[in-house]
């Protein structure tokens, strides 16, 4: 007889057990990085979370012996089901002791959800949305997170395989330390793309100038990754969220915009210095100190994240990509930044891959889904 319970998480004490065990779990962990814990506890209010509107949700925490031991996350993306013809249970926020029970009973509660939906599919770790982190950690264990990456320890692949769980998307990573200056040959080839297709880089006095262009760049997302099999547009409600929950962050000196003669913009990459180390010291809370610790990030960091890039389908493959890397080299250099950690891209997206070819990226992670079909039993 099973020794783990699995209870759903249905009070607020019980949502800040969920949001804080892995906290606890990677306590004296140097590459863990926790997650801001009021964005942790906010995904699961429809008031704050635009994707519960079109979603359903479920969080439940496993008990051994009375002690949290593991937690999990089952949802449903109608709007995916409806526009993809997608059906699947994604879960998500998986974690646990290196303990086979724990991990089965976990698995086990979100195979029992597909089943009680009549969906015969599971999928994870993923959230509710592309723009959520997705993707189990199999390389880069060693390796200080980032803000959209999942860290998990190097065991949970193993468990998930051992329940016969298979992999089914990988995301690969890249760091790429800058030299200290640029070919004469780059400059000179983005002059050249810049006249042929008379392009020019926007300059940004403040952030109120970027505003106009922020529906632009969610508008070149779509356009960008359209043509990945599990893609949905991105809705107005999210939009606005994320505009209003991500904006603040943003310095207006690591953003590349490149528009067309006719001020279009055709192309965007936001970069952001790395905040790792800050919501380490910060222990997810801004409040009272935490603050402190993502100003000095901001203003002094030899290390940047990429976090999004969107390219016109027109202009993929012109050459465009070497002007963003040009100007975000500028900017690094100005800046003191050394190193460059990218997103995590799909290992066949290899139109994103190519912007970093040319200067020695080394892939130190990757991380991929797993999925198990389930039987009518």
């Amino acid at each position: 007889m099973s020794t783990v319970s699995i209870i759903e998480v249905k009070t607020t004490g019980q949502l800040k057990q969920f949001v804080r065990f892995p906290m606890d779990l990677y306590k004296n962990n140097p590459y863990y990085v926790p997650s801001f814990i009021n964005d942790e506890i906010n995904i699961w209010n429809a008031d704050e979370n635009p994707a519960l509107q079109y979603s359903e949700a479920k969080q439940y925490l496993a008990y051994k012996n009375d002690k949290i031991v593991g937690r999990i996350a089952v949802l449903i993306n109608h709007k995916e089901e409806k526009e993809l013809g997608i059906q699947k249970v994604r879960f998500g926020w998986i974690d646990f002791i290196d303990d086979e029970e724990v991990s089965q009973a976990l698995i086990q509660k979100a195979i029992d959800y597909a089943r009680e939906k009549n969906i015969n599919k599971i999928e994870g770790p993923m959230g509710f949305t592309n723009l959520d982190k997705a993707g189990m950690l199999i390389k880069g264990f060693d390796q200080l997170a980032t803000m959209i990456g999942i860290y998990n320890n190097d065991y949970y692949p193993r468990h998930l395989e051992k329940l016969g769980l298979v992999k089914e998307k990988e995301w690969v990573e890249f760091e790429i330390k800058f030299p200290e200056s640029l070919p004469d040959k780059i400059h000179k080839f983005n002059q050249l793309i810049s006249e042929k297709y008379k392009l020019h880089v926007l300059r940004f006095k403040n952030k109120e100038e970027i505003i106009r262009y922020v529906d632009p760049m969610f508008d070149l997302l779509d356009e960008t990754y359209k043509h990945l099999s599990t893609y949905t547009p991105i809705s107005d409600e999210q939009r606005k969220t994320y505009k209003e929950k991500y904006f603040k962050l943003i310095d207006k000196d690591f953003i590349v915009c490149i528009a067309d003669e006719n001020d279009n913009l055709i192309s965007f990459a936001i970069t952001m210095p790395s905040y790792s180390k800050a919501l380490q010291k910060s222990g997810g809370k801004l409040l009272p100190f935490g603050w402190w610790h993502f100003l000095r990030a901001g203003k002094k960091n030899d290390r940047a994240n990429f976090y999004l890039i969107g390219i016109h389908p027109d202009y993929q493959r012109r050459g465009v990509t070497s002007i963003i890397f040009k100007e975000i080299f500028d900017t690094f250099k100005k800046k003191g930044v050394k190193i460059l950690e990218t997103n995590p891209e799909l290992e066949e997206n290899k139109s994103i891959q190519l912007l970093w070819q040319d200067y020695n990226p080394v892939n130190h992670k990757r991380r991929r889904t797993y999925s198990l079909e389930i039987n009518d039993q």
